[in-house]
């Protein structure tokens, strides 16, 4: 190889340092991408991930998002991928200067935003959270909102102060304990009016009376 050779092989190497390009394909399972750089497409090259150790993150990237590629010595077949550059098919979903903000190709997203003190996860089918040991929600109002559910799955829900509800509905049985103070409106068991009712056969003395009616 004469020395212009060498040169010219020397700029192909460094203009391969580091490229732009466009996700072409996206192989899942080996956890790889190709890459439309210029007019050259890639082999199948490994994508940079936030962490790939004892704890991993995954976030795969997509067909279409542009990327930068780095190659370790200018070659395009030892390269790696590093997501994502926002583009004009995938703009930049927040104009926040402080939000972590994750938006999601259903409609879904999950941020929160420091100048507010907001954490949202809005437009989500279902949420799943399982603790071997406990679950603690404080704060001065905390709302829950569901289309048809909320199902606490739990041998016990505790609840250390009031508990408000607009109806109550107890379907496994159970049992009551301490003071309980009733007012306003009507208490019933079985379809006797505990708080006001007639009581039949009512005699002086130590008889006793023969039920109660509604």
């Amino acid at each position: 190889m004469n020395l212009l050779e060498e040169l010219n092989e020397t700029l192909r190497l460094v203009r391969n340092l580091i490229r732009i390009g466009t996700v072409t394909d996206v192989d899942l399972v080996a956890g790889k991408c190709r890459v439309l750089t210029g007019e050259n497409t890639t082999d199948w090259l490994q994508w940079l991930s936030a962490r790939a150790g004892a704890t991993r993150t995954w976030f795969a990237p997509t067909v279409g998002e542009q990327v930068l590629i780095f190659s370790l010595g200018g070659e395009l077949n030892a390269a790696l991928v590093l997501p994502g550059i926002f583009s004009d098919n995938f703009p930049a979903p927040s104009a926040s200067a402080e939000a972590l903000h994750f938006a999601f190709s259903d409609g879904a997203v999950i941020e929160y935003e420091p100048a507010t003190g907001e954490l949202k996860a809005i437009g989500i089918t279902s949420a799943n959270i399982e603790a071997s040991e406990s679950i603690t929600a404080a704060a001065k109002v905390v709302t829950v909102t569901a289309s048809q559910k909320i199902l606490l799955d739990s041998p016990t829900v505790e609840c250390t102060h009031e508990l408000v509800t607009k109806t109550l509905k107890v379907t496994g049985g159970g049992e009551m304990h301490g003071d309980i103070n009733h007012s306003g409106g009507t208490l019933a068991s079985n379809g006797i009016a505990v708080d006001n009712h007639s009581h039949g056969g009512v005699m002086h003395g130590g008889d006793k009376t023969e039920g109660t009616y509604g």
